[in-house]
């Protein structure tokens, strides 16, 4: 008999084309997220009488990538254009950025929140007169400290 997924235990992978990203309090609707990278910057130490030929790695600073999420342009809605411009001389916007995977029912099962969030670069579409696609706008965000919860 095939397993229909309905044992108590199951686990199944989740699909990775249902989630949601909430910038604040406003929930956007985006198309794509990449870049959601978290790692540590080794240190290399050798102590001045070590008979060992190597260094000693320890791990040291943190390191964020930048997130870049692409969403679709609709009319009269220039969210991203908007918390850009807030951008001013020693004054930024940040926003706490939450991007959920989400289960079929529409529950978050992880969950990446990205602190002190704040775009660093917008970039409106291609414009193409004899193409039929859909115009798509990205916006790369920084940020400090990335926090991965699972529930």
């Amino acid at each position: 008999m095939a397993d229909d997924g309905s044992a108590q235990n199951a686990i199944w992978p989740l699909p990775k084309f249902y989630f949601s990203v909430k910038i604040g309090d406003a929930s956007v609707s985006f198309q794509e997220v990449t870049g959601l990278d978290s790692e540590a910057r080794p240190i290399e130490y050798r102590h001045g009488d070590s008979p060992i030929f190597y260094p000693i790695k320890m791990p040291g600073l943190g390191k964020v990538s930048n997130v870049t999420m692409r969403k679709g342009i609709f009319a009269n809605d220039n969210a991203m254009w908007d918390w850009f411009n807030q951008i001013k001389m020693n004054t930024i916007a940040r926003q706490t950025v939450v991007i959920s995977l989400l289960d079929q029912t529409g529950a978050p099962k992880m969950t990446w929140t990205l602190n002190n969030a704040w775009p660093t670069k917008v970039t409106g579409t291609d414009l193409k007169s004899e193409g039929n696609e859909v115009a798509v706008e990205s916006v790369e965000v920084a940020y400090e400290t990335l926090v991965i919860a699972t529930s």
